[in-house]
């Protein structure tokens, strides 16, 4: 089999490409998990975009995004963690791509004494613009969750279970 340099270039590209997504995505969720403000921010495109996790409010623009999450997640007392698996990435061209990602969830919360667990599934569109890619688009739905309680003595009690909806 033999491949030319411009097949070879092209699959080159799609393969950086692909690896320069999953480092966005990548960013993103561990400055989500640290607090970092700013990192939150650098990973969505400016002007209008669409940030619509289920549970929350949409957005159309980061700033926006940016504060309630700063309100919500950046105080002390919440911890998150955000562990993404199972990506699907599908280049549409090259300076546009969707992805597919399933993302295990956590958030501690000291003082309520609660651990909250969510199985998420997230659909991304992603633009390539000046060079690097950006987050356009982000939709997220829940496909389970489990809140539990920890007692004074450490005792876990399971407070809500839930189920996605039958399809």
């Amino acid at each position: 089999m033999t491949i030319s340099l411009e097949d070879l270039a092209a699959r080159l590209t799609a393969l950086e490409d692909k690896e320069a997504i999953r480092a966005l995505k990548a960013r993103y969720l561990r400055a989500c998990d640290l607090k970092q403000v700013e990192d939150v921010r650098d990973c969505f495109a400016t002007g209008k975009i669409r940030i619509a996790y289920e549970n929350f409010p949409e957005f159309d623009d980061r700033d926006a995004f940016v504060a309630i999450y700063q309100q919500m997640a950046c105080n002390g007392g919440v911890y998150d963690i955000h562990h993404a698996t199972n990506w699907q990435i599908d280049l549409e061209s090259g300076t546009r791509a969707t992805g597919k990602w399933s993302l295990n969830f956590r958030t501690i919360l000291t003082g309520p004494r609660q651990v909250v667990r969510l199985a998420v599934e997230y659909d991304d569109v992603y633009e390539k613009r000046d060079g690097r890619w950006w987050i356009v688009e982000t939709v997220s739905r829940v496909t389970s969750m489990l809140t539990e309680q920890v007692g004074e003595d450490g005792s876990v009690t399971v407070i809500a279970l839930a189920e996605p909806p039958a399809a």
